[in-house]
């Protein structure tokens, strides 16, 4: 209120180094604990995605959150590795980057084509990155609908990005993720995948990230302690008072030297000194009746059914004409070149397949209209 600037304000106008903003502040120990527990939890339902893609029992141990820098990750880590970033599109507003070895890489990916997870020989290529990122979309969607359970609100992500990234080269490359220029948080990982892989894989925080995660773990806990505290009613609101059952039968009191007639359904309560004889029930007679129903026609007026498929007369349909086809491994598919000829399961002269919609309707045989292609057709089936 007087003017002056404080010292932690002037540092932050100046830049000073060594000091970062109030958002970038290393966490405490019970923040550390709260983002270890969601790493265990989510890093859990992501072993189970995993392990439906692969095939094979994978293991993922409880994590370890430290603090580090990128100098600490050159030191620590084989080269290349690569950086998947995870960015956060509904409820949490921030990414973090997910570290894999080049080994662990390639074994997932064999695994993912249906191998038995040894062919790990050749350089990373782009076979490999589309397919971890496919693996990491699906394991960290499942660890993002965990995260939205424990807090209580819609979690959404970004489609993976995958990168491999040589350890040596500076953080100037813009593949990866600015906040790896400071201290960041590290939840360190053991991964097992069968008996082909056992390394170690790594999750980088942001401090900002890490803050914003925390704090929405202590606002949801902060409700269910309220919630709990007042036994599920609103703080102040009165406790429910229990209704009266209903009565079958109603009582009536008699007047003073007032003879009551019989009623059929009601009970009299008896006078002082006075005992009166139990009153018969009797019920109303019941009128039953033989259930009638009515005959459902089979029969459809042609009129009818002729106007409701004028309906969807102008529904467009597409058609496709199969001249053959055949299957190829993935390795096959590689050594495509302009000239490879693909030999099809049709003989020459075979009639030709006409699908619609997907559904096969009829055969024919290929005529040539001018300058197109077209199909005679030949056969319909039914």
């Amino acid at each position: 209120m007087d003017g002056m600037l404080s010292q932690e304000e002037i540092s932050a106008l100046l830049n000073e180094p060594g000091v970062s903003d109030a958002g970038e502040q290393p966490l405490t120990d019970t923040e550390k604990d709260a983002i270890g527990e969601v790493a265990n939890i989510s890093m859990g339902t992501a072993a189970t995605t995993l392990f439906s893609l692969v095939n094979k029992k994978v293991d993922i141990s409880t994590p370890v959150v430290s603090f580090a820098t990128w100098q600490d990750i050159v030191e620590a880590y084989e080269r290349p590795c690569v950086f998947i970033r995870i960015g956060y599109t509904v409820g949490l507003d921030g990414s973090n980057v997910l570290v894999l070895k080049e080994h662990d890489v390639k074994v997932i990916t064999d695994l993912m084509m249906g191998g038995d997870g040894t062919n790990t020989d050749g350089e990373l290529g782009e076979l490999h990155l589309s397919a971890i990122s496919e693996a990491m979309n699906q394991m960290m969607g499942s660890a993002a609908t965990s995260l939205s359970s424990m807090l209580n609100k819609m979690i959404d992500i970004s489609p993976p990005e995958a990168d491999v990234v040589d350890l040596t080269e500076t953080l100037d490359g813009g593949s990866i993720d600015s906040f790896l220029a400071g201290q960041f948080v590290k939840i360190s990982f053991r991964m097992e995948i069968g008996d082909l892989v056992d390394s170690q894989i790594m999750q980088l925080y942001p401090f900002s990230f890490a803050k914003e995660m925390y704090a929405s773990i202590s606002k949801n806990m902060e409700i269910d302690a309220t919630v709990a505290s007042v036994g599920g009613q609103p703080a102040g609101a009165p406790a429910p008072q229990p209704q009266p059952a209903a009565q079958p039968v109603m009582q009536q009191q008699p007047m003073m030297g007032q003879q009551m007639a019989a009623q059929p359904v009601m009970q009299q309560q008896p006078m002082m000194g006075q005992q009166m004889a139990p009153q018969p029930v009797m019920q109303q007679p019941v009128n039953v009746q033989q259930a009638q129903f009515q005959t459902f026609s089979t029969g459809i007026s042609p009129a009818l059914q002729s106007e409701n498929i004028d309906l969807i007369m102008d529904v467009p349909l597409d058609v496709t004409v199969e001249l053959g086809r055949t299957s190829k491994s993935i390795q096959e598919i590689l050594d495509f070149v302009p000239g490879t000829i693909i030999e099809l399961n049709k003989i020459a002269g075979e009639p030709i397949d006409v699908l619609v919609n997907g559904k096969y309707v009829a055969k024919g045989e290929v005529v040539v209209i001018e300058e197109n292609f077209g199909v005679r057709i030949t056969e319909i089936i039914k």
